[in-house]
């Protein structure tokens, strides 16, 4: 097994039958872009939009309001499925790139909310999502700067204090890349796209604390979900007593965490 495949076989088993989860914590977070993903690649009405690693629908809900002709596709059947129950008049399946089940040219636009950061080849993602737009199609994606905001590393900077450490072993993607906006921008125009910009959007995500916590340390999605999870439940208290400590110095005047994050939003053209 290549180090590409074995980073997205992890990706399968960690984000498996997680789609009710993802939505009680994380769903709101990443569905703030969401408008300025659909500008950047165009979606408007009567557009033949193709949403890969739809989540649970939040991106192809915002699409086919403003009229497009959405299809939705998820590697992981449970989100594939969360996203056809909240948008049924779209239609869904289930794939996972680098390999899509659409003919050459089947959209005109093409969107990816925070998914280049769970496949193993970003490169062959990207030349995947060219191959199925037509010339002159746009292409739009999401996922997080790094350097992290203060917001993105609350969780992790709690597991470091309190010396949780994660497994050994854990595969990499077999391409690394840079999470900016030039980072990005430099990915698609490798995978051919021209007319490529790379930005950054900055916000404060508002969330109750123990929902916050909650969220990953039950549902256990992602990365620092399936740490936790991983943990005893002794190592457990000590994070939370660290996550407790930390989040206080994100807290609002009303008792909420103000969470700052920042997300790279690239788009280019199919020439």
């Amino acid at each position: 097994m290549t180090t590409a495949s074995a980073f997205d076989a992890l990706e399968r088993r960690m984000w498996a039958g997680r789609a009710a989860a993802y939505r009680r914590s994380a769903e709101r977070l990443c569905a703030r872009p969401v408008p300025e993903l659909l500008d950047a690649a165009r979606v408007a009405d009567g557009v033949r939009h193709l949403d890969v690693g739809c989540g649970t629908g939040t991106v192809v809900a915002a699409a086919r309001a403003r009229g497009a002709h959405t299809t939705a596709v998820d590697a992981e059947p449970d989100m594939a499925a969360a996203t056809g129950a909240r948008v049924p008049e779209a239609r869904t399946a289930c794939a996972a790139l680098p390999e899509l089940p659409f003919a050459d040219g089947a959209f005109d636009a093409v969107t990816a909310n925070f998914v280049l950061n769970h496949v193993g080849d970003p490169i062959a993602a990207l030349t995947e999502l060219r191959r199925v737009l037509r010339p002159g199609g746009r292409v739009a994606v999401t996922l997080w700067r790094n350097p992290n905001a203060p917001g993105q590393t609350l969780l992790g900077r709690a597991m470091e204090a309190a010396g949780a450490r994660p497994p050994a072993g854990r595969p990499s993607p077999g391409i690394d890349f840079a999470r900016t906006g030039d980072g990005v921008a430099g990915l698609l125009d490798a995978a051919g796209f021209g007319d490529v910009q790379g930005a950054e959007i900055a916000w404060e995500h508002h969330e109750d604390p123990a929902r916050w916590w909650d969220g990953f340390a039950e549902g256990g999605i992602g990365t620092i979900g399936t740490l936790l999870g991983a943990l005893t439940a002794g190592e457990r208290a000590a994070v939370k007593a660290h996550y407790d400590r930390l989040a206080a110095e994100l807290m609002s005047s009303e008792g909420r965490l103000a969470l700052p994050h920042i997300a790279v939003l690239a788009q280019g053209a199919k020439p």
